[in-house]
């Protein structure tokens, strides 16, 4: 596990972070194809690890791999970026472009939907809290009318009770009336 992330990341990060700031494209151009190369090989490793484990030297053969990856003799990764990886690239770019701009159509669409349900749900259970006498939090929802509640809830079919009762301490033995209802005879508005 070590000597490959030392060397299969921390010192191929080091010269990447050089390259970059000499800005010696032949250098750039090195790093980047055995990026692009170690980041295939860690996602492949992910499911061979699974399968694989069990193979005599396997994990000896890994590191093996990456040291043939970044050696200046071998120059495994610019070989196998140019003989495997681009051509292919190349050929399948405008599919995984389409695929990828999908996927991201379809992410943003569900972010919204759960992030409306989340809210959903975390302003029923603000409602609940309150309306059981939750202690802080009916405190602070207490400045809200119950018909606000429902509206950020979503539910403007739902019947909402003329009066709730909140209940602010467990020594009490009767319940309150919550502001809403008992601003019903003295102000018309909302607070």
């Amino acid at each position: 596990f070590f000597p490959r992330l030392i060397f299969g990341t921390l010192y191929p990060a080091y010269y990447s972070y050089k390259a970059v700031k000499s800005k010696d494209i032949k250098e750039y151009v090195k790093w980047m194809m055995y990026w692009i190369i170690f980041a295939l090989f860690t996602t492949a490793e992910t499911f061979t690890d699974i399968f694989l484990c069990w193979f005599p030297f396997y994990y000896e053969l890994k590191i093996a791999f990456v040291a043939w990856l970044l050696s200046p003799y071998t120059k495994g990764s610019s070989l196998l970026y140019r003989k495997f990886v681009h051509p292919t690239l190349s050929s399948k770019e405008k599919e995984i472009d389409d695929c990828l701009i999908q996927a991201k159509d379809r992410s943003y669409d569900a972010l919204v939907h759960f992030g409306k349900r989340g809210l959903n749900v975390a302003a029923t259970a603000a409602v609940m809290a309150a309306s059981k006498g939750q202690g802080a939090l009916s405190e602070r929802l207490r400045s809200f009318s119950m018909q606000d509640l429902s509206t950020i809830r979503g539910d403007s079919s739902s019947t909402v009770p003329p009066s709730v009762t909140v209940r602010t301490s467990s020594k009490q033995s009767h319940p309150k009336p919550s502001r809403s209802a008992s601003e019903g005879t003295g102000s018309s508005g909302k607070c």
